[in-house]
């Protein structure tokens, strides 16, 4: 007798045999043991789960001798001819070679005709949504109203290629995927009728290679015993099918997660000496950390695992968070997409080992977030918090444990205050103190009443020589033309008698420019702080300040905020004072024309015009 394949040979003949499919089963034995028979059936479901299998079982059941019956005897002739195939009233067509129209007026003409010898004339038409749309329409009237003694059998694959006018007129069956646990035992059951010695994980791996298709795990199963020589072993398929054993991927993960580069690459180049692909490495290194996650999760089922939970290496899943095990299966799924692009597929395939070294110091935004709101707690004294929190350990790893401890005074940037009890700085203050300038402003207890000191108008000058504006206070005497500009952002300035205060007399003018740069609210006017800066000089005199500036961007905001800089100055000084704004006089032999700060020259660079009236 010739040899038969096991697909072959183990084709289910009855309900009974038919594995996975209990809906299916308990349905159509139903219906036929209630005579509820329909006159078209439709068979979806994946490949090698007994559609064109459990069709077969259907016409033996209606066309049995002792039927219709749910449990055909398989003796009489019916049961043997249908079993065969050489029945003339059971038809099976190929779908994918008769898709003309021209085949489906041929089954018209047929049905015309009564069976031969049987009950019912049975049509079994696979992969039906390979027919064309010409054929699917001739075929509507048929199958809607045929004679009492047709039935129509319709397997496809692809159900969503079937018409809706077609799946109208039928019962719709779907195929489910057959369990790997289920497989794995129909294996078992084969190995011991034959006499082959086979080791649970070796048919487990068969059955988790088939993917729920018992058809794929028979004939996956011929290839094994072909070069098993009677004694199957998951050892020698990882040999002769180019595999990688769970023990070498244990030890690639624990020097990734050590992050011991060196040992990391040369352990994935042995593994591929072996002659293991570069596809198929990070196919079972997905796996592997896929079987991680479920591990972390609390998934200990062995059909989902593939090995059982003893053989992983637990320190690994304690060592990483799920985050990590997250981003690490989602970087073997990309590089599997790219890598068929790839200049060379190693080259790809290592740099990703060199990647994977730094898992362990991977977080992702919502972990870092967490961090962070822990230690700012508790540098503010309250309760940390610890949800999502990584381990103890890796955090360590991850971020220097003096990072956010609170700095000494002179490293504070201005500012910023830790604690809940700091008292805010002014940018200056903070400055001033960074530097070691301590010299305190000691305020009066009781303030005097400022004094308003009318002040005679002053002509203005032209702007190209000398301008001074006081909209807010006028001056009180003629101005003082500056000999020379002073570049932008350095205070000069000449000794003068302003008597602000008991002992005034001894700051100097950049001290008195820094009172009242620390008096200003800079963190209500950042724009007046930063353009006050930009004063080319600051001249004082009897209760009197004059500040130049060479551009008038920068005259033009404190010109504004002129009565808070007024405010600040007598603020410190203790008495009525009065503030104006000029602009300086270019120096000889310069242009009669201020010179355009960087400002204005960007904005006439970026809108390409000019400045009509500067």
């Amino acid at each position: 007798m010739s040899y038969e394949v096991t697909a072959t040979r183990k084709r289910p003949r009855d309900f009974e045999t038919l594995a996975g499919q209990e809906f299916v089963v308990a349905t159509l034995q139903n219906s036929i043991k209630t005579g509820r028979i329909a006159h078209a059936y439709l068979f979806s479901g994946p490949r090698g789960v007994g559609k064109t299998s459990s069709a077969r079982i259907v016409a033996r059941a209606l066309n049995c001798e002792t039927g219709p019956t749910p449990t055909p005897c398989g003796v009489c002739s019916q049961c043997k001819e249908i079993q065969t195939g050489s029945c003339m009233d059971v038809i099976e067509i190929d779908g994918a070679s008769n898709t003309s129209v021209n085949d489906i007026r041929e089954i018209k003409d047929e049905v015309l005709f009564a069976p031969n010898s049987s009950r019912y004339k049975i049509y079994i038409i696979d992969e039906v949504h390979m027919l064309s749309n010409s054929a699917f329409n001739a075929l509507l009237k048929t199958i809607e109203e045929p004679p009492p003694y047709i039935i129509f059998i319709f397997a496809t694959t692809e159900i969503h290629k079937v018409p809706a006018t077609i799946r109208s007129r039928c019962q719709q069956f779907n195929f489910r995927l057959i369990p790997a646990e289920t497989i794995q035992s129909l294996l078992r059951q084969i190995s011991d009728e034959s006499g082959i010695e086979a080791e649970d994980d070796a048919l487990f791996w068969i059955a988790k290679e088939a993917t729920g298709s018992l058809r794929d795990a028979y004939t996956l199963y011929d290839q094994v015993v072909a070069f098993s020589n009677n004694s199957i072993t998951l050892e020698k398929i990882r040999e002769k099918l180019g595999l990688v054993g769970l023990d070498q991927v244990n030890r690639l993960a624990e020097l990734l997660v050590s992050g011991n580069r060196e040992a990391a690459l040369m352990e994935l180049d042995a593994i591929l000496t072996q002659g293991i692909s570069a596809e198929q490495f990070i196919i079972d290194l997905a796996e592997y950390f896929r079987s991680l996650l479920f591990i972390k999760t609390g998934i200990t089922r062995e059909s989902l695992l593939g090995y059982k939970k003893e053989r992983f290496n637990l320190n690994i899943v304690e060592a990483l968070t799920t985050t990590q095990m997250e981003a690490a299966i989602d970087t073997l799924l990309n590089l599997y997409r790219e890598i068929r692009f790839s200049l060379n597929q190693r080259f790809e395939l290592e740099l990703l080992i060199s990647r994977l070294c730094d898992l362990p110091r991977h977080f992702s935004n919502r972990e870092l977030f967490s961090m962070i709101s822990s230690l700012k707690q508790e540098l503010q004294g309250g309760s940390p918090v610890t949800q999502n929190m990584p381990a103890q350990n890796v955090v360590k790893t991850a971020i220097p444990e003096n990072i956010f401890q609170q700095p000494p005074q002179s490293q504070q940037a201005p500012g910023i205050t830790f604690g809940q009890g700091a008292e805010k700085k002014n940018p200056l203050t903070a400055f001033r103190e960074s530097i070691g300038d301590t010299d305190p402003v000691t305020p009066p207890a009781v303030p005097r009443k400022a004094e308003t000191i009318p002040t005679p108008a002053v002509e203005e000058q032209p702007k190209t020589d000398f301008s001074i504006r006081t909209p807010q206070t006028p001056a009180t005497d003629q101005q003082q033309p500056v000999s020379e500009s002073v570049p932008t952002g350095e205070f000069s300035g000449t000794q003068s008698g302003f008597d602000a205060q008991p002992g005034s007399d001894a700051l100097s003018d950049t001290r008195k420019i820094e009172l009242i740069l620390d008096a200003l609210d800079c963190h209500h006017l950042p724009a007046l702080c930063s353009s006050i800066r930009q004063a080319a000089s600051w001249q004082f005199e009897q209760n009197r300040i004059t500040i130049f500036f060479s551009s008038h961007f920068h005259s033009d905001i404190v010109d504004q905020n002129l009565p808070e800089v007024k405010k600040a100055a007598e603020k410190i000084f203790k008495k009525p004072t009065a503030v104006r704004i000029a602009i300086s006089k270019p120096q000889a032999g310069g242009s009669a024309q201020p010179e355009q700060d960087k400002t204005v020259n960007m904005v006439v660079n970026v809108f390409k015009g000019q400045i009509i009236n500067p």
